[in-house]
């Protein structure tokens, strides 16, 4: 999976907008690009005109998704404001339970993929506050008004489209009736549609890879996603430092990935902690913060979180989540 880059505020915020009479437009199955993409979905996936033309003629474009796309959180948010979203006693409180009524399964499935628990956890609590937000669009409304009405990414869209009938005809499941975000991320852990295909895990092995309702394989399939982009089991994600001197400041926030050695940063005048291996690739982070900069070392752990959403905003409040949520069930045992 690829998930989204674009807004997890919007998904909170615009998951379940109404429909208004002002929504209330029909896809129009006549336009070119429509018809072409009919032709390529029944080219290339050999499904049925006939069955293809029925489900889009009941999408229905949405304004508020295009509203929603266009303002990201990410890209309008320093830290200090970000982090409130997120960082509440609540999500935490809701998570410990969470955690509670499924332990077992947790910790089976970080044995089997290993991949640690709490990030599992405080992914599905920063993504959907553990399946209580999940977006009441329906996908096939969210990814037409994308795919054919928001120009700056509607190839992608497209793909997300034709994969969202691919994966309705293989998991055997109504088009129509798959709900999600304004941008059709899907389930607890809001998998868009080519991320299902790739990362879903049918774990209790029912025929289905139900990310919307059962927890084993919801669980699994956050847990695959990050074993398939190399998770280390036990590397931390991030490190606290100290203020730099101003003349290493250039060295920060350069890059997501990893990419130089802890060695090499550590030779260049940066203390990075004891923690870290000489050999461990890592990346300087610079957050504007409550109190002011903060400044942080990334390991491949920080950048395996990017890759569920290309944001040092969303990692970091991933892993920080993670943390509060270790630290309260520990002291509620």
């Amino acid at each position: 999976m690829k998930l989204l880059l674009i807004t997890v505020l919007g998904c909170l915020f615009f998951a379940g907008a109404p429909t208004s009479k002002a929504d209330d437009r029909l896809l129009d199955l006549s336009r070119p690009d429509v018809q072409l993409f009919i032709s390529e979905i029944v080219n290339d996936e050999g499904l049925p005109r006939a069955q293809v033309e029925a489900s889009l003629q009941q999408a229905r474009f949405q304004p508020s998704i295009i509203k929603a796309i266009s303002r990201p959180a990410e890209r309008v948010l320093t830290w200090k404001e970000y982090q409130d979203i997120f960082l509440t006693d609540r999500r935490v409180s809701e998570g410990v339970a969470f955690l509670a009524q499924h332990e077992s399964l947790f910790a089976d499935i970080e044995r089997e993929y290993g991949v640690d628990r709490w990030v599992i956890l405080s992914i599905l609590g920063v993504e959907t506050f553990y399946g209580r937000i999940t977006g009441s669009y329906r996908v096939i409304d969210a990814l037409t008004t994308l795919a054919f009405d928001y120009p700056p990414r509607s190839k992608f869209f497209r793909g997300q489209l034709k994969a969202l009938f691919r994966l309705a005809h293989e998991q055997k499941q109504d088009v129509i009736s798959l709900k999600g975000s304004y941008a059709g991320a899907m389930g607890y852990g809001q998998f868009i549609p080519t991320s299902y295909e790739a990362y879903a895990i049918d774990a209790d092995q029912n025929g289905f890879a139900d990310i919307w309702s059962t927890p084993h394989d919801i669980i699994a399939s956050v847990a695959n996603y990050f074993a398939e982009h190399r998770w280390t089991p036990g590397l931390t994600p991030l490190f606290v430092l100290e203020a730099p001197d101003a003349s290493l400041e250039p060295l920060f926030d350069n890059a997501l990935k990893p990419k130089r050695t802890a060695a090499s940063i550590r030779e260049l005048g940066v203390p990075l902690p004891s923690e870290i291996g000489a050999d461990e690739k890592v990346t300087l982070l610079r957050y504007a913060g409550k109190t002011g900069d903060e400044y942080w070392v990334g390991t491949q752990n920080f950048y395996t979180i990017t890759r569920y959403n290309h944001s040092r905003l969303y990692a970091m409040a991933v892993f920080q989540l993670s943390e509060q949520l270790r630290e309260a069930a520990s002291v509620s045992r």
